[in-house]
Formats: C-alpha cells, sequence, structure tokens
C-alpha cells in the first residue's frame, strides 16, 4: 500500500532543476576548480558570501554560509547557550530546533500565536521579567508548522523590543520568498536594522534541498565568532555545492526558478484548502498561508491515535505535539503539501476527513 505522506516538507521532484544545476556544477569546477575542490575560509565560497551580502545590503564578512540553515543554528545556540539559559520561541515552533535547545540544556518558553503571528504582550511580559533570553527564535513569514505570517505592526514592535532589550532576534526565513499571493512585508532584519537580528535563510526551499546551502547574515562579531566555530567543526565547508549555487544565481536562474516552484506548490496549497474545506467536519479550523509549505490544523477533539489509524488507512501527518515544549498540539496536525501531488492531496484529506468525523476511511489502493 502507497503511502501519501503530509508529513514531508520537501519539495516536490519536479520542483528541482536537475539539469540546470549539474550544468551548474561542471561551469563552477571549470571556472575555478583550484578554489572549490580545496580547502577555504570557513565563513563559505566568497563570491556566494558577496550575492547575499548585496541582496541585504551588509559587509560579506557578516555573511556565514552554512549546511543548511539548522547547521547555523546548531552554531549559534552552542555559543549562546548553556544549561538554564532562557530561549523564547513561538508555540508552536519547528520541532528541531526544540531538539537542540533541549541537549544543550535550555529552558525553552514558548510564546503564543494567533492569525497574525507571534503574540507581541506575551513577548513584552517575558522581558519585563525572569533573566534576559539568550534569544527569541521566530520564523516570521509562513511559519514552519504553522503556515502563519506575522504581521507588520508586531514584526515593527520586535524590532523595537531587540533594541530596548538588547535583544538577540534569531529570523529564521527559509520559506518567505516561496510567496503565492498577496505583498511581502518587509524582515524584522530590515525593520530593526540587523544591529540585534541575526538573519537566517537557505536555498533548500527555492534552489535544492540536497545542495545543503543556508547561510547567516549576523551582527559582525557574532559573525566573526560563528565562522570561528565552524572552522574548528569541519575545517572547511564544501565548496564545491556552494559554488554550483552561485553559478545558478550569476546566471540569473534564480527568480525564474522560484517562479517555477511557487507556481507548482500554488497548485498544492490549492488543492490542499479546497479538501480542506470539502472534507473536514464542523469545528475544524485550519491555517490559510499565502507562501510556503504547511498548513495548521486544529480539529474539535483531541487527535491522540489519529496518527496510527490514518497511517493504517495510507496517510500519514506529523501530530501538533511535535512542536511544543511544554505541551500543547493535542488537537493539531501539521500538513505539508509541497511533496504529494494535488490529486494525492485530495485523496489522503479525504481519506483523513473521513477518520476525523469517525467513519470508516475508503481501502487504501
Amino acid at each position: 500500500m502507497s503511502v501519501i505522506s503530509f508529513a514531508r516538507g520537501v519539495p516536490a521532484p519536479e520542483c528541482l532543476p536537475v539539469e540546470e544545476l549539474a550544468d551548474c556544477a561542471r561551469a563552477a569546477i571549470e571556472r575555478d576548480g583550484a578554489s572549490v575542490l580545496s580547502y577555504g575560509p570557513g565563513g563559505g565560497y566568497a563570491p556566494l558570501r558577496a550575492w547575499i551580502a548585496a541582496r541585504h545590503g551588509v559587509e560579506p564578512a557578516r555573511v556565514v554560509v552554512t549546511s543548511g540553515s539548522l547547521q547555523g543554528f546548531v552554531f549559534l545556540s552552542e555559543l549562546l547557550v548553556q544549561p538554564g539559559a532562557r530561549v523564547l520561541v513561538e508555540a508552536p515552533t519547528y520541532d528541531r530546533p526544540l531538539k537542540i535547545l533541549t541537549r544543550l540544556g535550555a529552558e525553552i518558553v514558548g510564546l503564543p500565536m494567533d492569525d497574525d503571528g507571534l503574540q507581541v504582550d506575551a513577548l513584552e511580559r517575558e522581558l519585563a521579567g525572569g533573566k534576559k533570553p539568550a534569544f527569541l527564535y521566530t520564523i516570521a513569514t509562513f511559519q514552519n508548522p504553522s503556515g502563519r505570517t506575522l504581521s507588520t505592526e508586531r514584526r515593527a514592535r520586535i524590532a523595537e523590543l531587540a533594541s530596548e532589550h538588547d535583544l538577540l532576534v534569531l529570523e529564521d526565513d527559509p520559506y518567505g520568498l516561496v510567496r503565492y499571493e498577496g505583498v511581502a512585508p518587509p524582515t524584522i532584519f530590515e525593520l530593526e536594522g540587523g544591529q540585534n537580528v541575526a538573519y537566517a535563510s537557505s536555498f533548500s526551499k527555492t534552489v535544492a534541498p540536497g545542495v545543503r546551502v543556508g547561510y547567516f547574515v549576523l551582527p559582525p562579531e557574532l559573525a566573526a565568532k560563528l565562522e570561528a566555530l565552524a572552522v574548528s567543526t569541519y575545517i572547511s565547508p564544501p565548496f564545491l555545492t556552494q559554488a554550483t549555487v552561485h553559478e545558478f544565481v550569476r546566471r540569473g536562474n534564480f527568480e525564474p526558478n522560484l517562479e517555477r516552484v511557487s507556481g507548482l506548490l500554488r497548485a498544492r496549497r490549492d488543492a490542499m484548502l479546497d479538501a480542506l474545506e470539502r472534507e473536514m467536519p464542523e469545528g475544524a479550523v485550519w491555517s490559510r498561508p499565502e507562501g510556503g509549505y504547511f498548513v495548521w490544523l486544529d480539529l474539535p477533539e483531541d487527535a491522540g491515535g489519529l496518527l496510527a489509524r490514518a497511517e493504517a488507512a495510507g496517510v500519514t501527518f506529523v501530530q501538533g505535539t511535535d512542536f511544543f515544549a511544554d505541551g500543547g498540539g493535542t488537537r493539531s496536525l501539521r500538513l505539508a503539501f509541497s511533496f504529494v501531488s494535488p490529486d494525492e492531496i485530495a485523496d489522503g484529506i479525504g481519506r483523513l476527513g473521513r477518520l476525523v468525523a469517525g467513519a470508516a476511511p475508503a481501502p487504501a489502493l
């Protein structure tokens, strides 16, 4: 029985520019093989650092290119988090940082969200009392797992609070360019000026996850520390993949590819929203993201046991409880629409809807 997976937050195979990347890899070696096949600076491939820096209006020394943005999160956390340190996160938030912070012994404080993103009044209360947090971690645009986007007004207030409290804000933005409709709000990094805000992104969602190229834009002193930790960890980055990505963007392929990927994923987002509207029983509510990879589904009753029954029916997802550090999400699911086809989405949500309603699902093919 084939399983329809709403658990995988990865691009569908047809989103990957395979032939273009193969040609870019060859061209990168032919153009700069002595550099990209050898050791080099820990901050990453210099031409790519310069391209990223220009996009964000900073000096290249403030950019550290990492093997996916999650690796940069590990480095930053190892620099800033000692056992017992407070780290503020959205509730819910991406499960991998929760696991990393737990391993480091952090006190993880979840801040509630609504449809406009992180509730700033909760952040203000946390900053008003208790010891200073090591940092605030936020996925402000098309959040993983909820698909929600922080409003412009709240972004501006978080930027103000970062300056007022000398609070480091880590703005993780791997999904922001994968927009299907609406107008992109300014980043917190842009609003604050990058003095107390570190910005992270990745080419995993806009080019290909397998190239493992993410990056951080950091305050100068922190960038130097992060680069030093990178060097002590792996001596030298994987320059070939970074040079391949640089060749891809140098050729002007980035924006056209992004438009193509957004079109492919928009059809999947629309298919999921249509299927949820059609199949979910009364009382179920869900996010309606303008971009990204995920929809957050809240059910009228506890979802305990639903995953096992869904898997038996040929559907899988990630339980909402995985995205909370201190309890929560018992009625919630994260549904990723990025990997499966529109027809599979309709089929899978139909099966899931019947399970939620208490009816027997149709046999899986």
